[in-house]
């Protein structure tokens, strides 16, 4: 962004786990385990990938459509005990620190909007040093799963800035259909869960191949 240029959005949220967070094949390989340890047949890669980003329970019942729905409590808990065996084995992408850091130095809000649980995005902040980069959060266990727009509309509203003025970043359909149905703006990356060719017809304002491009972009668009 030169010196000249305008600032477009007051407010920038963040989608977590493959958009910042390195995580996409863990929580795959946890919800693949998760659904054969109730008895169910293991989803392919590819389509435990595509769940991230949704409610944990609306993720694994539509990665386990042969599950029974008395069992849920104990596919959650078994793709919780999965995912707590190696949630220190991934890491923030190189690059999201500074970012975070050149965007806050911009006078942006910085948020975050999440299928995590709040305990799951609290342990995550607390094991990087991100919680004071951000103004606040939502995740889908206390407000509304992905892609209802609850959550950027809580965001939107405590923080006091329309729609119009908000940016919507993420990995997923999930995380781009979130920002039109709250009537924002999104950009997508290619980076992590879905395959880009799945965002065209939800109209991204740019799609980001690496956490370079993708701030790059947002320093001299956003």
């Amino acid at each position: 962004m030169t010196e000249h240029s305008p600032q477009r959005f007051d407010l920038i949220v963040f989608d977590w786990d493959g958009t910042l967070y390195d995580s996409t094949q863990l929580i795959a390989r946890c919800i693949q385990s998760a659904v054969v340890d109730v008895g169910g047949a293991m989803p392919s890669e590819r389509d435990a990938a595509w769940v991230i980003g949704l409610g944990l329970a609306e993720a694994l019942a539509r990665a386990a459509p042969d599950v029974p729905r008395e069992k849920y409590p104990e596919l959650g808990a078994r793709y919780r005990y999965h995912y707590l065996q190696h949630q220190d084995d991934v890491m923030l992408f190189d690059g999201v620190l500074p970012m975070l850091d050149a965007l806050k130095a911009r006078g942006h809000l910085l948020a975050v909007a999440t299928g995590k649980s709040r305990r799951g995005l609290n342990e995550a902040l607390a094991g990087a040093p991100m919680r004071h980069r951000f103004d606040s959060s939502r995740t889908a266990d206390e407000t509304h799963g992905k892609p209802h727009p609850r959550m950027l509309l809580e965001l939107m509203e405590e923080l006091d800035v329309p729609a119009e003025r908000t940016l919507m970043i993420g990995d997923t359909t999930h995380d781009l259909q979130l920002a039109l149905n709250a009537g924002c703006a999104s950009v997508g990356v290619s980076y992590g869960a879905h395959e880009p060719d799945s965002f065209a017809p939800l109209n991204p304002l740019h799609v980001a191949h690496s956490v370079d491009d993708l701030s790059g972009w947002l320093l001299d668009n956003a």
